[in-house]
């Protein structure tokens, strides 16, 4: 278990909870070059992820790029903020992927607000016919605007984007292109604002806040310290901040796909969303979503809108939607919840199906998830053995040992099968590790 969580990917750790922070000095240090060093006392412009996922951090005219590394001038990434505005600094940025609002090119945006003036950025290479005022792209929105973030409709009641100036929050709606206008005394004036994981972040000075998008509730535990979550910073540490593994290295317990088309991916003591390209991929502590599971995971599975997480002989079964709860009376043993007994080694569910088929050793064992009580079905031995992991999708059925994977294209041929299939090597479009 130890050489699993060693070996997992960890961009960047983002729990909970928090030690104490540890105090900064007053005032922006410089390194040797005359560069500013975000571990210092930092109060950021703007923050913004760009189109794969990268997060820029701004002030004046310096940035930082992703988690860790020197500042350099914005300009260096976006020439036209400082050629055409020589202004050297950023008020607001947010990233936008909006398909009514960007017409036939379904496709992310990054916009930039300086003073009453907006740029839109695609693949970083400023668009035709801007910089814009701001009333022409945005109606309604002030200029000299404090922070910036999209809100996807479900997040908020319509795609929308927030505007900070102050207490206020400027709603602006990108389909009937109104604002609606806001005051959160209670929040933090934000310099900066994000939309991360799903989640929104509002930063002041060198703290950040959490909240809710549309009520402008704070969660509880905040503000807490950006040096140990958004950044690596001697002496601000918080969780671990390993490597990313070779593809070579991976070994993976789990992987299972929600009925919201959520992909999760299990190695030890933590886990990573699969399907969040857009926002980089990061892994995190299995307690942070399924705070019952303290040690990991031995295999997943996703049904009727619930997720199965299996550990040793226990079955915990979680309500299918964010934040995951457990259902009340679990964890229940394997026997009684699924009519199985013995270490499974990986389960996956297909595509409309009510079968969950669970590995152990060289079987494959189905059980029907419809009938009650569950019994096992059927069994049939496999031509391969040791496996870690197994997913299904319209695709097919993949199951993975170590490093490799095996691809068939059902449950029913990996179960008639006599030989096992060439072994494929994972990669890094499937798992962000390194070539």
């Amino acid at each position: 278990m130890e050489l699993l969580t060693k070996t997992l990917f960890l961009c960047l750790a983002l729990t909970l909870t928090a030690a104490d922070p540890v105090p900064a000095p007053d005032a922006v240090a410089e390194a040797d070059d005359g560069l500013p060093h975000r571990c210092d006392d930092v109060e950021f412009d703007a923050i913004t992820p760009d189109e794969k996922g990268i997060m820029f951090f701004f002030k004046g005219p310096h940035l930082w790029r992703g988690f860790d590394g020197d500042a350099q001038l914005s300009n260096e990434s976006f020439a036209e903020l400082d050629d055409l505005h020589h202004i050297g600094h950023v008020d607001a940025a947010f990233r936008m992927h909006n398909e009514d609002n960007v017409g036939e090119h379904d496709h992310d945006h990054i916009y930039f607000f300086l003073d009453d003036q907006v740029f839109s950025y695609y693949n970083h290479t400023l668009e035709a016919n801007y910089p814009k005022a701001i009333a022409d792209d945005f109606p309604g929105v002030p200029g000299h605007l404090d922070a910036a973030a999209e809100c996807p409709k479900g997040e908020c009641t319509a795609d929308s984007v927030l505007f900070f100036k102050g207490h206020d929050v400027f709603v602006y709606d990108l389909t009937t292109k109104t604002v609606k206008t806001k005051t959160w005394d209670h929040l933090p004036n934000c310099t900066s604002a994000i939309r991360w994981q799903e989640h929104y972040y509002c930063f002041h000075g060198h703290n950040f806040t959490r909240f809710h998008p549309v009520t402008g509730e704070v969660n509880p535990g905040y503000p807490k310290d950006a040096r140990k979550y958004f950044m690596k910073c001697p002496g601000h540490t918080h969780g671990d901040h390993s490597k990313i593994p070779k593809c070579s290295e991976m070994k993976l317990d789990a992987i299972t796909t929600d009925d919201d088309g959520k992909s999760y991916m299990f190695a030890g003591a933590l886990y990573m969303r699969l399907d969040t390209e857009r926002d980089g991929l990061h892994s995190f502590s299995i307690t942070r979503q399924w705070k019952e599971v303290q040690t990991g995971v031995d295999a997943a599975f996703s049904y009727d809108h619930k997720i199965y997480l299996i550990k040793d002989d226990n079955v915990f079964i979680y309500k299918g939607a964010a934040p995951y709860t457990l259902v009340e009376g679990y964890p229940k043993t394997l026997k009684e919840e699924l009519g199985v007994e013995g270490h499974v080694d990986a389960a996956f569910v297909c595509p409309a199906e009510n079968t969950v088929h669970i590995i152990q050793g060289t079987n494959l064992v189905d059980v029907d998830l419809s009938a009650t009580p569950r019994a096992i079905t059927k069994t049939t031995p496999l031509p391969i053995a040791d496996i870690d992991a197994g997913s299904c999708d319209s695709h097919g059925v993949n199951v993975y040992k170590g490093h490799h994977f095996y691809h068939y294209e059902s449950a029913t041929t990996l179960a008639m099968s006599k030989i096992a299939p060439m072994p494929q090597d994972i990669t890094h479009a499937m798992m962000a590790c390194q070539e």
